[in-house]
C-alpha cells in the first residue's frame, strides 16, 4: 500500500471513530485535519468534499461490520446455530471498539430518515443487504427444521432487529449491565417458540 493510500485511511478510520461518536453531520473537516496532524488542503486533497468523506467512511463501516459479523457467521453450520451466530456478532459489534462503542448504521437511521441523497441510499442498501442476509438464514433454519414451520423468515429478521435496538438503547442509553443476558432470552425465546407446542 502506498502512503497516499496509507494517510486516506488513516482519515477514514479517524473519521469512523468520531462519527460514531458525534454523527456524520458533526464531522468537521478542520477538526479532522487537527486530528490527524494534516492541514485542511491536506485533507481536501484526498476528499474533494464532506460527503465524499462520509460515504469513505459508511463503505469502511460496512467493511468492518462485514469481517466482524456477517463473514464469520456464514462459517457456522446452516440453520438456528447460524442465525444466532449473526446475533451474537450483532451484540459484539454494539460494544466493541471496531464500530466506537455504538452501531452506526443504527445512528444513521436517525440522523438520515428524513434526508434523501447519497448517504442515505448507500445506507438504505446496507440495511437491505443486511436484512436479506438474515432473512436467508432464518429461511434455511425453517426448511431444516430448526425453526418452527409456521415461522416466517422476515417476521424472524424483524423481530431479531428490534431485540438488538431494545440491546443497545438499555445498554448504552440505560446503563443495564443486564442488557446482553436480556436480548439473549429474547433471542431464545424467538427461535424456540415455535417448538413449544411441538
Amino acid at each position: 500500500m502506498q502512503k497516499g493510500q496509507l494517510t486516506r485511511s488513516a482519515i477514514i478510520a479517524q473519521a469512523f471513530d468520531t462519527a460514531t461518536r458525534i454523527g456524520f453531520e458533526q464531522l468537521s473537516l478542520a477538526e479532522l485535519a487537527a486530528s490527524t496532524d494534516m492541514s485542511k488542503s491536506g485533507l481536501y486533497a484526498h476528499f474533494k468534499s464532506k460527503e465524499a468523506l462520509q460515504q469513505a467512511v459508511l463503505e469502511l463501516a460496512i467493511e468492518r461490520f462485514t469481517a466482524m459479523v456477517v463473514q464469520p457467521a456464514l462459517r457456522q453450520p446452516r440453520g438456528v446455530p447460524r442465525l444466532r451466530a449473526l446475533f451474537e456478532g450483532q451484540l459484539e459489534w454494539i460494544g466493541s471498539t471496531d464500530s466506537g462503542g455504538r452501531c452506526l448504521f443504527m445512528a444513521l437511521g436517525q440522523e438520515y430518515r428524513d434526508r434523501p441523497g447519497v448517504i442515505r441510499d448507500m445506507l438504505v442498501r446496507a440495511l437491505k443487504d443486511w436484512n436479506g442476509i438474515v432473512v436467508r438464514v432464518a429461511a434455511d433454519a425453517i426448511q431444516d427444521g430448526s425453526l418452527g414451520a409456521d415461522e416466517e423468515p422476515r417476521q424472524i429478521a424483524f423481530e431479531m432487529a428490534g431485540i438488538v435496538m431494545a440491546f443497545q438503547q438499555s445498554l448504552k442509553m440505560l446503563g443495564r449491565a443486564d442488557a446482553q443476558a436480556m436480548a439473549r432470552r429474547a433471542f431464545q425465546s424467538l427461535v424456540t417458540r415455535g417448538k413449544r407446542t411441538a
